[in-house]
Order: C-alpha cells, then structure tokens, then sequence
C-alpha cells in the first residue's frame, strides 16, 4: 500500500505529522508532500520513504502566483507516485480542498481530511470537527480515520549526528521565522547572561540567516552556533542539552522529537492547547494577552508584552524546574 501524506507547512508542523506518519508507515510505503521549508524536517520522519516539495500557492507565505503549468505539472507527478490512499494534513485556519481538488485530478481513489467545508466529492472521508487539542493528536486522527492502526501522538526523528559538543550545557533558540513568536534579541542576550551566571554553559543555535542575531544573543557567554550547524545537526545539539530554551518554533519540537525539555517562551498569537510542546515543558508568557488568537506575524501591541514583560531570571527558574 502506498500513502500520500501532505503538510505542506515548515519544520514544525512538519514534524507534529509523525505520529500520522508512522501509523501510515505500518501499512506500507509514505510518499511525504511538504513545501520547501518543510523538506529538512520530512527527511528526519521515520516512516517515510520519499519527499516531494512543492511551494503551493495557497499555503506558502508569502504565496507565489498560481500558474497553471505549475499545477498541471504538479498534478501529473501526483498521478505518477500511484497512491492508494492520501492524508491532506491541515492547520485549523488552512482548508484541504485546493489540494484535495489536485489530488482527485491525480487519480488518488481516497482522500481523507478534515474540513469545515463542504467537500462534495472531493473528500471520501471527511472530519468534521476542529478539536482544541494538541496539532499532532489532530494530525493522527486523519490518519486514524483513514483505517490505519491508532498509535501514539509523541513525536520522533530518525536518530541524529552525536554531537562534539561537551556536556552539560542548555540551548539557547532565540530565532523564529514569525517575529511576533519569540523574544526581542536583546531580552535573548540578557537571558544568556543570567543563565551563565547561575551556573549553566549556554549554546546559541540558530540558522545561516541568524548569525548575527546568534552573535548578539550569545555575546562573551555563549558559545555562538549559529548557521553552523545543518537541520540533523542540529537534532543532535537538541539531544545533547539538559534543556532548551526557544519561542514558538520548529526547533521547539525538535527539542520534543528528540526528548530535551522545552522552556517555551510562547506568545498566544496561536493556542497553547495547539502549538505547545509535546513532553517535558515550561511555557512562560502571557497566554490572554491581547494578541492571542490573532495569528500575527508581527507583534500587533507595542512593546511586545506578551513576551517581554518576562524577566531572565524566569527563565532561569524555568530551566532549574524542567532539569530537576
């Protein structure tokens, strides 16, 4: 049996697809469709066994045009992968019939997803509801209402790279492609600094595009990562560290996929209930402040309260309480 499973978001809710994933995996083989910040992510999924990365026009953000020979060529490369099933995997602001309509073209005989929508005859199975629950519970119950086997919700990655790095030490993630999800960079810094002089050794990690954000942030204390490490490389500093400190980002389940607590410095510009980390965790933040639900990119109420209002040294009794 073959399964096509699309989530077609970036790392994070890439890897909230896993459970999905193996629970499919268990039958046969898992075609993964994801949009290119997506793809390190998919390829760290165990139970896949082949990617295909699509920028789609009504999921990528920025979106870029819809053409049709995009489509259409899309179209003839879902006919080609042959699948006997597909999971279109969703967030609760995303709606499956854009893809589902692509994939009926494609000829995949069953299509299952969730949508408030009407589907017509696009969805052969069709989940209604939108619980407030975990994304990765939401992600599993597609896949359980497909007819594969009930499996657990916690996430997973293939084993990653040791690394050098000697222990212990926490990670500090001050990074976030949504800024409105994560601290200013001189709160990082600060946060740094109080955690270096309550005993810890502090790793700054952070993307190629982060390097000067890492460099500001880590300061004389830290010990800068920042765009030196791969994705999978990265899994392994995570898996290293006796915690993990991070906004509202991939690198938060990554932390989780790998088993490391998680402080999470969450702005509830998403729900908690949704987005928060999977395993061992601390959130701190304000959880009603005014943007919550607003899905903002950038912070909409000046100053950032939300986040920065939080003093260092709650991050630092944050950390003493997940390491404990």
């Amino acid at each position: 049996m073959r399964t096509l499973i699309a989530r077609l978001d970036s790392d994070g809710d890439v890897l909230l697809s896993g459970p999905a994933v193996r629970a499919a995996a268990t039958a046969g083989e898992v075609v993964f469709l994801c949009g290119p910040g997506g793809v390190q992510a998919a390829e760290m999924l165990p139970g896949v066994t082949r990617i295909i990365e699509w920028e789609c026009p009504w999921i990528a953000n920025p979106a870029p045009d819809v053409r049709p020979f995009d489509i259409e060529a899309m179209t003839a490369l879902l006919h080609g992968v042959r699948a006997d099933v597909a999971l279109i995997l969703t967030s609760f602001h995303q709606s499956p019939l854009p893809l589902a309509l692509v994939l009926r073209l494609a000829g995949v005989p069953k299509i299952v997803a969730r949508s408030v929508d009407y589907p017509g005859s696009l969805l052969d199975v069709r989940l209604r509801d939108d619980p407030d629950i975990p994304e990765a519970e939401r992600a599993l119950e597609v896949a359980r209402a497909a007819g594969f086997p009930a499996s657990d919700s916690s996430l997973a990655v293939v084993e990653p790279p040791k690394t050098p790095l000697s222990r212990p030490y926490v990670v500090v993630h001050p990074g976030a492609t949504a800024p409105a999800r994560t601290w200013s960079p001189d709160r990082w810094a600060k946060a740094v600094v109080a955690l270096t002089a309550a005993g810890y050794r502090v790793v700054v990690t952070g993307g190629p595009a982060e390097a000067g954000l890492t460099e500001h942030v880590a300061g004389a204390c830290g010990h800068d990562l920042g765009g030196r490490t791969s994705f999978r490389e990265l899994a392994g500093v995570l898996a290293g560290a006796d915690a993990v400190v991070v906004g509202n980002t991939g690198p938060a389940h990554l932390a989780a996929a790998v088993g490391t607590p998680v402080v999470s410095l969450f702005a509830p510009v998403v729900p908690a209930s949704r987005w928060a980390p999977h395993g061992k965790h601390v959130l701190l933040g304000d959880l009603n402040a005014p943007c919550a639900g607003t899905r903002a990119r950038e912070c909409p109420v000046p100053g950032h309260p939300c986040l920065d209002l939080i003093d260092p040294a709650d991050v630092v009794a944050a950390v003493a309480e997940v390491t404990a």
